[in-house]
């Protein structure tokens, strides 16, 4: 069972701008330019959470390591975030085509093999026609 500290937000803005090096004026950036969403308090301090704190170094990497602008950034995660979407939608569907595998009558390893029978039916056509 997972536990739900990873998620649970609970560093505060100067924690996180420590942790990672960063100034809080970055952090807040980053909230306005919806690559992050950390909780708020009643109060309506910002709190993080592991989660967040790991999706932020990733950031950081596009911008300091591969050079790409925050504009870039968000068109990454979004596509990321797309493609995580439709890999477990893949997922799905391959449990849904095992599951009507494993009730079909034949198993799709096999070949179904209809045996032929000695005797055909044979249809007389009758003659309408009044030449006799």
């Amino acid at each position: 069972m997972q536990s739900n500290t990873y998620i649970e937000p609970v560093f505060l803005i100067s924690n996180v701008a420590k942790i990672l090096d960063i100034h809080p004026q970055t952090l807040r950036q980053y909230e306005r330019e919806g690559l992050i969403k950390p909780s708020r308090t009643n109060g309506q301090i910002r709190l993080y959470s592991q989660k967040d704190i790991d999706h932020i170094k990733n950031v950081l990497i596009f911008t300091r390591e591969l050079g790409v602008n925050l504009a870039g950034v968000d068109i990454i995660l979004r596509l990321n975030k797309k493609i995580e979407i439709l890999e477990n939608e893949i997922k799905s569907y391959k449990i849904r085509i095992k599951n009507i595998n494993n009730l079909s009558v034949v198993p799709d390893t096999k070949a179904l093999i209809v045996k032929e029978t000695k005797s055909n039916i044979v249809l007389h056509e009758k003659n309408l026609s009044n030449k006799d």
